[in-house]
């Protein structure tokens, strides 16, 4: 059978993957109760943030048709306490105002640490209301373990979420249990989503700014 996840290993220069992970780190808990809602878009212009450096650099793996920017977003989770259900990703805000259902292209994932468990499921099969996690039951799909720079796309209309510290279906965590899972998120758009702001029009994650050095 066809994978549904593509898997590279080391996709960026080991000098971009260190300098990424400590201004993610450098971020301390900066909204971290708000990892999820915390999206920006980046129109694959000139960088601004290290974010946008790696963005750049990944899209020479990637490749992708058609694309105009990037909608991304850190992930910053305890493994205890997963946050995310399995969904599949969209256009949040044309969703909310209209019912409609616009996928991206692409999905992806840049790993930055390895914890224990905390794995990624990427499944064919639709999210299920009546189970944990919403999770489709019984569950067939691709699993990738959490690895520093491993870098993970697949089709944005799969069902995708994420296993707890044992590799299990999340069920009520605890805040602060387990290791902090840690991961850049790049949703790859043909249409830009509705009311995602670029990150230099925000006042948030200034630790990620590209800090330029007066001429």
């Amino acid at each position: 059978m066809t994978p549904l996840v593509t898997v590279v290993e080391r996709p960026i220069s080991a000098a971009l993957f260190g300098r990424l992970v400590r201004r993610v780190r450098a971020l301390g808990n900066e909204r971290l109760r708000q990892t999820y809602q915390t999206t920006f878009w980046f129109d694959l212009g000139a960088p601004t943030a290290v974010t946008e450096e790696v963005i750049l650099a990944l899209r020479r793996r990637l490749r992708p048709e058609g694309v105009v920017g990037v909608e991304w977003w850190l992930s910053r989770m305890w493994t205890g306490d997963v946050q995310v259900d399995f969904h599949r990703d969209r256009d949040e805000t044309l969703a909310r105002r209209t019912g409609r259902e616009r996928r991206p292209a692409v999905s992806s994932v840049l790993f930055l640490n390895r914890v224990h468990g905390g794995a990624l499921v990427v499944t064919r099969q639709r999210p299920d209301r009546r189970n944990p996690a919403l999770a489709p039951l019984p569950l067939d799909g691709d699993v990738v373990a959490p690895r520093p720079n491993r870098f993970v796309w697949f089709d944005g209309r799969l069902t995708h979420g994420v296993l707890d510290a044992e590799n299990q279906l999340p069920g009520r965590g605890r805040p602060g249990a387990g290791e902090l899972r840690l991961t850049l998120v790049m949703n790859w758009w043909r249409r830009r989503p509705v009311a995602v702001p670029s990150l230099q029009s925000t006042s948030h994650y200034r630790a990620l700014r590209i800090r330029r050095r007066n001429p």
